[in-house]
């Protein structure tokens, strides 16, 4: 068997208007079925609120939820069909991804910002190094003093 091993990722999207005890409840709620149903988490991680890119059942906005389970496969159906039965999730899908598998990541913003303060470098790259433009001169000026030093040579 070689190093890289087949997982499953599910991401699955959460109505807007629920509360956040609400959303870890789901979340836990769906890591639990997915164990007792044969597969084994790997990785489960909120992405937050996002805004969606069309309407679906009148919400512009969804809560959004990563998984990377591994299992025999037979899972996934049992698992999607809860989703499609609860009022609550209104997208999900499922995907198989073959290569190294995911390690986890924090999942708190706070652990982030203490690293951010522990890790300076990390930071966005300051503001020096950045192309500045000059709102003086406008592209057309640009292109006017260009064409007359070409004529002038």
């Amino acid at each position: 068997m070689n190093n890289q091993q087949s997982y499953y990722e599910t991401m699955y999207i959460l109505r807007p208007d629920i509360a956040e005890d609400e959303v870890t409840n789901h979340i836990d709620k769906y890591n639990k079925l997915l164990e007792e149903f044969g597969g084994v988490i790997l990785d489960s991680q909120m992405r937050g609120k996002r805004r969606l890119a069309y309407q679906i059942a009148k919400h512009r906005e969804g809560i959004y939820v990563q998984l990377s389970h591994q299992g025999d496969g037979q899972h996934i159906f049992k698992i999607e069909k809860a989703m499609r039965l609860s009022e609550d999730v209104i997208r999900y899908m499922t995907v198989k991804q073959d290569g190294p598998l995911p390690t986890p990541r924090p999942s708190t913003k706070s652990s982030t910002q203490v690293d951010d303060k522990k890790n300076p470098e990390t930071k966005d790259e300051p503001k020096e190094k950045q192309p500045v433009v000059s709102s003086k001169t406008s592209t057309s000026e640009k292109d006017v003093t260009e064409t007359n030093e070409n004529k002038d040579s």
